[in-house]
């Protein structure tokens, strides 16, 4: 087992993650299939992966040529051919009962020796690894947004993974331009997003708790911090029905009256449509949202 027989990726979920992922694999030399169960979604994955090519031409970071092959190597399909496949990336919903029904589905069509991973943000591999069929050929691999340049992988098995898998995972990881942290034990949040998680939930909750705005919020942070976006911009990124769909999860599970409380924010934005940068709307209005204005920091 070794990168040099991984060829073609096939990444499952056309939202955030599993469309950058899939054009940073593409970029990198490598056949790529994106699939997801709404047609929908793999139309827009398939727009916003040509506004990528022309975004990457536009900086410097690929020629035109070296743009279209990558886009000549990126395929968008709802009926992927499954028998070539070497490694999976999956980017589907934070819940592990959803994770595990879509392993187990794909170990019924993937050859044994493709190699499982998953992107998932706060879950433990272990929660759904025996669903997966395969163990130990088993692992998450996760990116971060955008996922080309801030270009951390965290490789975290849990004790039925492989040694070997590991490795290859991380190699894996190194040939598609990313810098990977081999984690020594399970840990939700991995290395950056435990320090990240804490962050946002004490944002949320200052609003959530009626403390202060996420205005005056994310202007605590950028004026004592020096950055050009607070925790209200970076959320809204993300996608805040994806960060309730977490906060949420993890109420349930933890019974913590302070992430319940965030999760029904959040909860009353999602119902709104409001669901950040992808809606045009979110805790900010885009494309030009409040915090890049002059005069917001006063």
């Amino acid at each position: 087992m070794n990168t040099d027989h991984i060829r073609h990726i096939l990444v499952v979920g056309a939202g955030t993650m599993g469309r950058q992922i899939a054009w940073q694999c593409a970029t990198h030399g490598f056949d790529v299939t994106l699939t997801d169960a709404d047609p929908a979604a793999l139309a827009r994955a398939a727009a916003a992966v040509e506004r990528f090519a022309a975004g990457a031409v536009g900086a410097g970071a690929l020629s035109e040529a070296e743009a279209r092959a990558a886009l000549d190597r990126l395929r968008a399909s709802a009926e992927p051919d499954y028998a070539g496949v070497d490694l999976v990336s999956e980017s589907v919903y934070e819940d592990p009962t959803v994770k595990g029904q879509v392993f187990a589905h794909l170990n019924t069509l993937c050859p044994p020796a493709t190699l499982f991973t998953t992107n998932t943000s706060t879950l433990l591999p272990s929660m759904f690894a025996a669903a997966t069929g395969r163990p130990d050929r088993f692992c998450a691999l996760h990116f971060h947004l955008p996922v080309w340049t801030a270009n951390v992988a965290d490789v975290m098995g849990h004790a039925g993974t492989s040694a070997e898998t590991l490795a290859t995972v991380a190699a894996f990881a190194r040939r598609i331009g990313q810098i990977p942290i081999v984690l020594h034990t399970e840990h939700s949040g991995y290395v950056f997003n435990d320090m990240f998680n804490a962050l946002n939930t004490a944002a949320i909750g200052l609003v959530a708790g009626g403390v202060a705005t996420i205005e005056d919020v994310d202007r605590a942070w950028m004026g004592i911090m020096k950055m050009p976006v607070g925790p209200g911009g970076w959320l809204d990124d993300i996608g805040l029905d994806t960060v309730w769909r977490i906060t949420d999860y993890w109420a349930g599970v933890t019974g913590d009256p302070r992430l319940q409380q965030n999760a029904a924010l959040l909860k009353g934005y999602v119902d709104q449509g409001r669901l950040g940068v992808k809606s045009g709307r979110g805790f900010y209005e885009y494309p030009n949202p409040a915090y890049t204005t002059e005069g917001f920091l006063g």
